[in-house]
């Protein structure tokens, strides 16, 4: 009896070392991971908005297609055409001037990570309707200054009054955020958040495909919902 005593304190002492070993082990991983989240975030940069944690606006790595782009705002212009009644070609800062709107947005990407920020920017539909768009125009093709393209439906545009972000957590964006514009599209996954934007192109191709879309990304690109 003593011995079966004495393996049972001895078994006991094992589980609880290895437990508390994983624990530790636990515990060390996330610190990690919070210490490289904290890192990110840049100088006078907001962390929390009406109680919500804000991530930073810098994610954890780069995906674009051709690296981080740094935009020389001095020649910088934004074109708006395709099925418009005029073409319009505005700078930084005339976008800038317009009424500016915030929301407190989820970006999530395809690799898994999301990102809640809080984006600052002007509406979709009044950058539109300085061109006017004709009738028949259906879907906003978005095109960046590294050659990137995404499109959204031109009703998604207007139903859910989606804007085009200049700021971020309560700074300008990041160049790796897409300074000086980013889509901010809303419940539609990472790839359709176009950033370096320097064109709004209105269609009647309902099917039109972008960068990512073209081999073989879905073209709705609608975030699953949450498990209840």
């Amino acid at each position: 009896m003593k011995r079966i005593l004495t393996e049972l304190v001895i078994l006991l002492f094992i589980v609880t070392a290895v437990t508390a070993c994983a624990a530790n082990q636990d515990a060390s991983v996330a610190d990690i991971v919070s210490a490289a989240t904290q890192e990110r975030f840049r100088e006078n940069e907001i962390t929390e908005y009406q109680g919500a944690r804000l991530d930073p606006a810098i994610g954890p790595r780069d995906n674009s297609i051709q690296g981080i782009q740094q935009v020389d705002i001095s020649g910088y212009t934004l074109l708006i055409d395709g099925l418009v009644e005029k073409q319009v070609t505005l700078t930084y800062e005339e976008v800038r001037a317009l009424e500016a709107y915030e929301r407190l947005i989820t970006l999530y990407c395809v690799e898994g990570w999301d990102a809640t920020v809080l984006w600052k920017g002007v509406l979709l539909d009044e950058l539109i309707n300085r061109a006017g768009a004709k009738p028949e125009a259906v879907t906003v093709i978005f095109g960046s200054v590294d050659g990137y393209t995404t499109s959204l439906p031109l009703e998604t545009i207007r139903d859910k009054a989606l804007i085009l972000a200049y700021g971020a957590n309560g700074l300008d964006l990041p160049p790796s955020m897409g300074y000086p514009f980013i889509v901010v599209a809303e419940d539609k996954l990472g790839y359709k958040w176009a950033r370096w934007v320097n064109s709004i192109t209105l269609s009647d191709d309902a099917q039109y495909k972008g960068f990512w879309e073209r081999v073989g990304y879905p073209n709705d690109a609608d975030v699953a919902p949450k498990k209840q």
